[in-house]
């Protein structure tokens, strides 16, 4: 079975070369991935963007994948976490399940294996967890399908990712290099005036004559998907 494409993933892995050659194979296969070296900068990642799955190292400087784990569950982050260790000890693949990983991989592992597991827990996503929704306005991650009320709405690749990540957000304050970062990768040159242009488009495609503006700016900051009145 082919592997999914265009999955975003953050990789939490302090040795560099294993996490550069991951990261390598997996960007080969068309995802988006975003490397961090030490478990509070995992952290602060995972709790700042949105992403399909974290694969996480157990053993890593400031906070260990334990800890991360625990962090992310207590605060509500359903993301598929995948722990990758050298210890297979009964009782440290236990802790990772009861901390609120998903899966768990034993160091060293073959890249494919390594992309099964990707594969089983990022289609385990579908379902109920496929739709993100408010007020009238839904995305379903699965089908790419977007409508508002009944009435079903066109997006780009890019349009959808903007969308995505203000649902995720939702009555909440997204930032400009939040939403730049979590839809065009982070490290990509990409200037405000470009986020610009693709939101007056979705303005015109979700905020039509006739419905309450779900889209604000919030200036100086970014941009907010909260409901208003007509």
């Amino acid at each position: 079975m082919p592997y999914a494409k265009d999955v975003r993933i953050l990789l939490v892995e302090d040795d560099r070369e294993v996490a550069e050659y991951v990261a390598r194979g997996l960007e080969e296969e068309g995802n988006r991935v975003t490397i961090c070296f030490d478990g509070a900068e995992g952290l602060r990642r995972a709790q700042k963007s949105a992403f399909d799955i974290v694969v996480l190292d157990v053993m890593l400087p400031l906070l260990d994948g334990f800890e991360v784990t625990r962090r992310l569950r207590a605060e509500n982050n359903a993301t598929p976490i995948l722990l990758l260790t050298c210890r297979d000890a009964e009782q440290d693949v236990v802790r990772g399940l009861d901390a609120g990983a998903d899966d768990y991989l034993t160091k060293p592992f073959s890249f494919e294996v390594l992309l099964a597991r990707l594969r089983a827990r990022t289609r385990a996503q579908s379902g109920e967890h496929s739709k993100l929704a408010y007020a009238d306005l839904m995305i379903d991650l699965e089908s790419h399908k977007v409508s508002r009320g009944k009435i079903p709405i066109n997006l780009t690749r890019t349009e959808f990712a903007i969308v995505e990540s203000l649902l995720r957000s939702a009555g909440r304050v997204v930032t400009r290099r939040h939403l730049i970062e979590s839809v065009w990768g982070e490290g990509r040159v990409v200037g405000d005036n470009n986020l610009d242009v693709f939101i007056r488009f979705l303005r015109v495609k979700i905020d039509g004559p006739g419905q309450a503006r779900l889209i604000h700016t919030v200036r100086g900051l970014g941009y907010s998907l909260r409901e208003d009145t007509l």
